[in-house]
């Protein structure tokens, strides 16, 4: 009982950590540069094209979503038609073709970026 009271606020803590390191170092980062004198058009480059996010959070939630759903769908016929042990058939092969949607969106990602 007590325990789901301790989990929660340690995982709000861990997000709020992670965002609130990631926005203090690339301050003290860019900081660093304007010491310097460099330019900062690194971090706002207009010849580069880059992927909108929207695209590929979209392609690569699609690929997994496709990928659970085949693994699901394939160990059902392991274990029906072959007799593979369920205990086996269903994490086996929902993480494998998991993996290979994830896979195949990075790939998928990498050539979007290199058409835009």
């Amino acid at each position: 009982m007590g325990s789901e009271l301790i989990i929660i606020p340690i995982l709000f803590g861990v997000i709020f950590g992670i965002f609130y390191l990631f926005i203090s170092a690339r301050n003290k980062e860019r900081l660093a540069l304007i010491e310097k004198g460099a330019d900062a058009s690194i971090f706002y480059g207009k010849n580069k094209r880059v992927t909108p996010i929207w695209k590929v959070i979209v392609i690569n939630l699609a690929l997994l979503l496709i990928g659970i759903g085949l693994g699901i769908f394939i160990a059902a016929i392991l274990h029906y038609n072959l007799g593979v042990d369920e205990d086996v058939a269903y994490p086996g092969t929902i993480f494998l073709m998991a993996g290979i949607g994830l896979f195949s969106g990075f790939y998928f990602t990498k050539k979007l970026n290199n058409d835009a």
